[in-house]
This record gives C-alpha cells, sequence and structure tokens, in this order.
C-alpha cells in the first residue's frame, strides 16, 4: 500500500478497498463510482434503506453501508482512478482514488543499471496523439502516470477534442526537492526521462497507461497496462568521475573510451563525437562513421576507428589535434536509453618537424639500418685486425702464452673506432 494515502498499489488477483462515507439522510441517495470516466451506479437508497450491487462487476463487487466499496481478483484492467460520489438533493459528496495494479507480467526482469551521472529515458512504447474516432464526451482518451516507490511524480493526459493535451511534474514538495528539475516528459511518447541521476534515484518506477477505445460516438472501451522498471544507480567517486570525463592524449598515439560493459546483451551501443554520429552497433550488426564527418574535406576518422563487438568500446588510433572533443555514449533498447557524456577529450599537439609522419617513419627505419651496418662493419674489422696480430706474433716466434694478458684479449670493438673516425682510416 502506498503512503499516499489516496494511492494503492496491489499485485493482479488481489483485492482493494476504496473508503466512503455515505452521510444518513432521509432524502433519497445514489452512490456511483467513476473509473476512468465509465460511471457505475453502484448504490441506491430510498429513506435510509439501501440497495448495493453492479451487474457489470459482478461477485467482485462488495459496497459496505457507509458507500466503502472493495474490488476482488483484481486484473491489470481494474488500474486507474477512481471517484466514488454520494448524491442526493442537499448534499454531494466525492472521494478520489489511484489504483495500480501490477500484473504478472509488469516487471522488467532484467532490470536497469546505470552509472551516477548518467541520463537515462524510461520507454512507453506507445504513442500519444494518435487519430482516433471523437467522442462527443470529452473525457481522457489517453492517461500516462509514472510513481517513484509508490508516489506519483509526473503524468500526461490526452483529452478529446478539444482540451488538447495536459502535463504535470512533481505536483509535491517531497517530489520537487529529490528531483529539482531533472525530469522530462516527452509529450509524443509519454516516456520519462532522468538527468544527472543519483544513487537516491535507484528503486522502482512504475509506469500506469489507461487508453479510452472509441468503438461509437456514445460508446468506448477503456484498457490499462503497467510497467514496473527497477532502476540500480550505481556510484561513482568524484576521482572516478573526472577520469572518466577528461582524458588528455599525445598526438599520433591510440585511445580507447570504454563502455564499462563487460557484454553486449542486444542493446544498441550508439557513439556520438560532437553530437554527430561516428559509430553504431545494433545487435549483429556494426558500422563506422556513416555521418559526414567521418567524410569530410579532412576525411576526419578515416580508417581510424575500430568497435569491440563485445563490450561496444571505441578505439581512436593515430589520434589528431582535430580529434578533441565531446565523446557522448548511447546505450539503447526497446525499453530504455542511457545517455552518457563519457569524455572530453583533449589531444596535446606533437612539435611539428616540418615532415609528415611516413617520412619521419622512413627516416627512422635508415637511421637504424646504418646503426645496424657500422656496427657489423666495426665487429668484422675487429676480428680481421686480431688475426693479423696473432699471425704476426707467430711469424716472429712469439707464442700466445708469452703475449701479456692485456694485449692477447684485444677487445673486438678498438678503442680508436668511434662514431667520429671514418670507417676506412683503420683498414
Amino acid at each position: 500500500m502506498s503512503v499516499d494515502t489516496d494511492t494503492f498499489f496491489v499485485t493482479e488477483g488481489d483485492s482493494f478497498t476504496l473508503k466512503h462515507d455515505k452521510r444518513k439522510t432521509e432524502e433519497d441517495q445514489e452512490i456511483r463510482m467513476n473509473h476512468d470516466g465509465i460511471r457505475y451506479l453502484i448504490g441506491r437508497c430510498d429513506y435510509l434503506k439501501c440497495t448495493f450491487g453492479n451487474k457489470e462487476l459482478g461477485d467482485r463487487l462488495k459496497v459496505y453501508e457507509n458507500g466503502s466499496l472493495t474490488i476482488t481478483n483484481t486484473t491489470v484492467t481494474d488500474s486507474g482512478d477512481y471517484h466514488i460520489t454520494t448524491n442526493s438533493k442537499s448534499i454531494l459528496s466525492t472521494r478520489s482514488y489511484s489504483v495500480v495494479v501490477r500484473g504478472f507480467f509488469s516487471f522488467d526482469t532484467d532490470g536497469v543499471s546505470v552509472m551516477e551521472g548518467d541520463s537515462v529515458t524510461l520507454h512507453t512504447g506507445v504513442q500519444m496523439n494518435q487519430k482516433q474516432m471523437i467522442s462527443i464526451r470529452i473525457k481522457p482518451r489517453k492517461q500516462i502516470k509514472w510513481y517513484f516507490n509508490q508516489t506519483a511524480i509526473a503524468g500526461i493526459i490526452e483529452y478529446e477534442p478539444f482540451l488538447g493535451v495536459r502535463s504535470f511534474i512533481c505536483t509535491k514538495d517531497e517530489c520537487k526537492e529529490r528531483f529539482r528539475d531533472r525530469l522530462e516528459l516527452d509529450h509524443q511518447t509519454g516516456s520519462l526521462t532522468i538527468r544527472d541521476i543519483r544513487t537516491t534515484d535507484s528503486g522502482l518506477y512504475d509506469l500506469l497507461i489507461n487508453w479510452d477505445h472509441v468503438i461509437s460516438v456514445r460508446s468506448s472501451n477503456v484498457s490499462s497496462n503497467t510497467k514496473i522498471f527497477i532502476v540500480a544507480v550505481h556510484g561513482v567517486s568524484a576521482a572516478e568521475r573526472h577520469e572518466m570525463k577528461t582524458k588528455s592524449v599525445k598526438e599520433g598515439e591510440s585511445v580507447t573510451l570504454d563502455t564499462r560493459i563487460t557484454e553486449n546483451p542486444h542493446h544498441s551501443i550508439t557513439w556520438y563525437f560532437n553530437d554527430s554520429l561516428i559509430a553504431e552497433i545494433t545487435g549483429d550488426l556494426s558500422f563506422i562513421c556513416t555521418d559526414v564527418q567521418c567524410k569530410d574535406a579532412e576525411e576526419r576518422f578515416r580508417d581510424r576507428l575500430k568497435l569491440d563487438h563485445q563490450t561496444g568500446s571505441l578505439t581512436i588510433r593515430d589520434i589528431t589535434t582535430t580529434d578533441s572533443g565531446e565523446y557522448k555514449l548511447q546505450i539503447s533498447s526497446n525499453r530504455f536509453s542511457i545517455s552518457r557524456i563519457l569524455t572530453v577529450l583533449t589531444v596535446i599537439a606533437v612539435p611539428d618537424s616540418g615532415l609528415s609522419p611516413a617520412v619521419i617513419a622512413r627516416i627512422g627505419v635508415t637511421a637504424a639500418v646504418v646503426v645496424l651496418l657500422t656496427a657489423a662493419a666495426a665487429v668484422s674489422l675487429c676480428h680481421r685486425a686480431r688475426r693479423k696480430n696473432t699471425q704476426n706474433n707467430r711469424d716472429q716466434g712469439i707464442e700466445l702464452k708469452d703475449v701479456p694478458r692485456d694485449q692477447s684479449m684485444t677487445p673486438c670493438i678498438p678503442p680508436e673506432v668511434n662514431a667520429t673516425r671514418p670507417i676506412m682510416d683503420i683498414m
């Protein structure tokens, strides 16, 4: 049961009781129940003698002497707004309730797991302002209400034919204090967005949808549906958040922007650079750089992006200063969307030598080859010099054992061979 005494949350199959205090009077009275625009006569009193019941609701409805009523064996279609009215010549009293019947299949068993600071949109899966047959009665055609931990936080009501669409967000002080202008409603779908989400926003988000199917200009049929989103917000330290949202790399290096997803559970993962689409994974399909940003005159990101198909992480190779900017990640499913400004990337320029990277690379390879050839030539000359000394000693009848150790163990690279002396001088 809700903390708000005018709102009830029950599970499908349970019962709920709506209290009403009917005044005792000798006047004739009628007790009516209005459920989302549909009126039921549930009691009539004639000089303190009352009869109660309603053929349409049958045994599911029980009405008490004071006008209170209980509905048993509830279904999701019993969700909605209820008004109990007592009407006589001198008395008109009404009491209102909201009831949410959670269906067996209403729970989002997978849940929505987000990080502190993300923006999260919970999808309704419906469209408002659909063309329908206009009823001659001015009453709600479609209603969408959002509850957080059984407290109403937002809603949108579509009227026809004259009153258009009305909406509300946080009419109570508790809601205003908690969310502080961080809620948004999509007037086309009724989807709810929570910006800059916090750990205190973790909990159950109930969605109640009522819509009026017009059968004719004088009759209609009301349907209801409920969904329950389980939202878990994981805390992020200030240091970790700073590391995620700011990153500096040197020109020419590679950088990987991590989604922090261990695997891709059939969600759509989209990357934006300065609000332009640059990469996306949808199911088993992926593409990179479909936006003009990737194919402009400077050929931005050309062949330098790589997507991890398991996690959706994005790697930028051979990074340039023009890659500096804001990179945003969006994770979407048919139930929810998560938007995260993952990083503001700053690319530090490397001093320009006037040569292209390709030329610099060739120069480096050439220099390495020259060094290796020089070293090989020096070693070869050293061995030739050692053999020549040994032969001269033998010609003079000097045995190796008679040669001092420091002379017999001539190093393979003679001291006089250095980088400043030409190799030809020692030959």
